[in-house]
């Protein structure tokens, strides 16, 4: 078992990346706090968490099931992302690889299942721009420490991206691209 720093642990607790702060002027507070409470018990939303913020924001209703079918999809999801990792570095779990022992690999697969749970909050809200820049830092920061493999927590992202995509109408994907490049893309900046 890994023992965490104290800094870590600090970290830890500050690198909240989703905040709904700028969603006030497009949401009554109490879809707000919906959104908010899944975060804080940092869980997808549920059916009645979706029909609530539906009734009172019916204009969020075109993205609700795609939102429910990839909450019922994150295992698979995940797992197609955690491969593209895997083939694209076959050695990180390997003794010296960026996920060994095996306690950082379950860390940063996790860190996938919470990664779509952040973007599905960002497409159930229609708010491309659903993260916090402090809380990122804080990712970042907490990144460094642990001296995560942040060229393959990419390609696990763009592996999410792409898994999830392709289990939406081809319609939608183009209209869902930005909810996953908003990510990719503050995540890619960590490596500057």
């Amino acid at each position: 078992m890994i023992q965490l720093s104290e800094k870590v642990k600090e970290l830890i607790a500050k690198a909240r990346i989703v905040s709904f702060a700028q969603w006030t002027s497009s949401y009554p507070q109490a879809v707000i706090d919906i959104f908010q409470a899944a975060d804080d018990e940092g869980r997808y939303l549920t059916d009645e968490d979706l029909q609530q913020i539906q009734s009172l924001a019916p204009t969020t209703g075109e993205f609700i099931l795609v939102v429910k079918f990839l909450r019922d999809n994150v295992k698979e999801i995940v797992d197609e992302a955690r491969q593209q990792v895997l083939t694209t570095f076959p050695d990180i779990l390997n003794p010296g690889g960026g996920l060994y022992p095996p306690e950082r690999a379950a860390a940063c697969w996790r860190d996938f299942w919470h990664f779509l749970r952040c973007i599905t909050y960002g497409i159930a809200g229609h708010h491309t721009e659903y993260t916090s820049s402090t809380g990122l830092e804080y990712m970042k920061q907490l990144y460094q420490e642990l001296q995560v493999p942040l060229d393959a927590m990419i390609v696990g992202l763009k592996g999410i991206k792409i898994a999830s995509l392709k289990r939406c109408e081809p319609s939608q994907q183009e209209l869902l691209d930005a909810y996953f490049d908003h990510l990719v893309n503050k995540m890619s900046s960590f490596q500057n």
